[in-house]
């Protein structure tokens, strides 16, 4: 693991490098198994999927070698999710399967902003959601990912660089190719994506604040807007907020 892990690094554009290495290094990062925190879920896609307070409250764990995620609880029940791309469970304290969807990601086929979610595919949509961004940057070094640097973007008085991101087919998440920008330190700013499983609405999301972690640093807020054919943010409504708080690495 540790050689893959080193040729995957060598191999990264300079911004990405930057990025690692600002956000607590690769060395760091690959001393932790799993990361678990607090989270309050905002904005007004919950409502439109049915479920405005079924995680609003909730934990979540994530592994960060291979893509997996636990969120709970499943209000108003005392239910936990087990999400990897293939599969789906939502499961209760004993570990009984309540609810199980398999090849997840088909069954969003036609979806569209405003078409409800069942608790299985909030499960997926919550699960690659929030293990791209609690791992990012250090998912640039999963198998499969490439990145380039692209030109610069102004914003807000600042200048980030930005980094073109294609994922293979292995990973879910929101589309295939994804922009990330840093600062000139190299710390995440802002991350671009369309969500193809609700008809590749195009967003960007904003970390508007973070913490360090156990050397690690983390995003601890969090504010999702529709992206506008000028790559501007729509100023409103408010898609997905996330506050994120109480890490812990295993």
């Amino acid at each position: 693991m540790t050689d893959a892990y080193e040729a995957l690094e060598v191999s990264l554009p300079d911004l990405a490098k930057l990025a690692i290495k600002a956000h607590g290094g690769l060395e760091r990062w690959k001393q932790f198994e799993f990361l678990t925190a607090r989270l309050v879920q905002g904005g007004v896609l919950w409502g439109l999927k049915g479920k405005a307070e079924v995680l609003e409250h909730a934990s979540v764990k994530v592994d960060l070698k291979r893509e997996w995620a636990s969120h709970w609880p499943f209000a108003p029940t005392e239910h936990k999710s087990s999400f990897t791309p293939q599969r789906v469970a939502i499961e209760n304290s004993n570990g009984q399967v309540i609810e199980e969807l398999l090849n997840p990601r088909e069954s969003f086929k036609g979806y569209e902003m405003e078409t409800p979610w069942s608790n299985p595919q909030v499960a997926y949509f919550a699960g690659y959601t929030m293990w791209t961004y609690l791992t990012s940057p250090f998912i640039l070094t999963q198998p499969g990912v490439v990145s380039e640097e692209i030109e610069s973007w102004e914003e807000g008085g600042q200048t980030w660089r930005r980094l073109r991101v294609r994922f293979p087919g292995s990973i879910a998440t929101h589309s295939t190719v994804q922009t990330f920008y840093f600062d000139q330190q190299g710390l995440l700013r802002r991350h671009d994506y369309e969500v193809d499983i609700q008809g590749s609405n195009p967003a960007a999301r904003y970390i508007q604040d973070s913490t360090e972690v156990s050397g690690i640093v983390l995003p601890t807020k969090m504010r999702i807007f529709s992206r506008q054919a000028d790559n501007q943010p729509a100023p409103e409504p408010l898609i997905v907020s996330v506050d994120l708080s109480d890490f812990l690495f295993e």
